[in-house]
């Protein structure tokens, strides 16, 4: 595993832990740097994400997709948004692969793997899905569940077979670290709940801990901007998006 702190200035704004199967949501600004490290084998990060000035501009998981040519989201890809800006790039990522096709995971689904345990059964201990969890974090920002569409999973891989049928692969995540600059500025909502094709038998989510750092300045050379043309485009956008604050 390779640790790289090329892209910050190692100085944590702030930090904490976000439990396993647990939620978050904040403003997280332009110009930083949120790393989101797991702190146990069996890791899974559901992440949705807004303009935080225009919350009617969000993640496009298709845009994003086919623009950079890929099925998935790993070092060197952005999270573009619907109107063809950047939002995120992903600066560094230690697991190599995060599902961007899988949904959040349903209530049903976790019943079908691992049963019910309520807040009533087990209080914070509770069996938690992550559309729910997102959806309970949006409506904090006037959001509702009309407005959640695709989720970025991290730290979760699928793979197809011969039918186009996903299957999820198990991995150990453990203190494994992916770090996300921030290229816009951005409501974001997490839930460390399970992914939705989970195979274990026990409902164990792993903690996750949560650093947000300042990044330094674009190099002239960039991992993610300079990706492909699709991404310097969104980069492009961005800087138009952002002209006045540049005076």
């Amino acid at each position: 595993m390779t640790k790289s702190y090329n892209y910050h200035n190692d100085q944590a704004l702030w930090a904490e832990i976000l439990p396993g199967g647990h939620h978050w949501s904040g403003r997280i600004q332009r110009g930083t740097v949120l790393q989101i490290k797991a702190l146990a084998a069996h890791a899974n990060v559901s992440l949705f994400c807004v303009n935080a000035e225009d919350k009617l501009e969000r993640y496009n998981m298709s845009d994003s997709l086919k623009a950079q040519h890929t099925a998935f989201l790993s070092t060197g890809h952005i999270l573009a948004s619907d109107l063809g800006r950047a939002m995120i790039s992903i600066v560094q990522d230690d697991h190599g692969w995060n599902d961007a096709i899988c949904a959040p995971s349903s209530a049903a689904q976790i019943k079908k793997q691992f049963g019910v345990k309520t807040f009533q059964d087990a209080r914070n201990d509770m069996y938690r899905n992550a559309k729910d969890s997102l959806i309970l974090e949006m409506t904090k920002f006037g959001l509702g569940a009309t407005d959640l569409s695709a989720t970025v999973n991290f730290f979760s891989r699928v793979i197809p077979d011969d039918t186009g049928h996903l299957s999820y692969i198990e991995s150990n995540n453990t203190n494994q670290i992916i770090q996300l600059r921030f290229e816009m500025d951005c409501l974001v909502f997490l839930s460390a709940a399970p992914h939705g094709l989970d195979t274990l038998n026990t409902y164990v989510p792993a903690d996750i801990e949560l650093k947000l750092f300042k990044a330094l300045p674009l190099a002239e050379t960039d991992i993610c901007r300079d990706a492909c043309p699709q991404n310097q485009r969104a980069f492009q956008n961005n800087a138009r998006y952002y002209a006045l604050d540049a005076v």
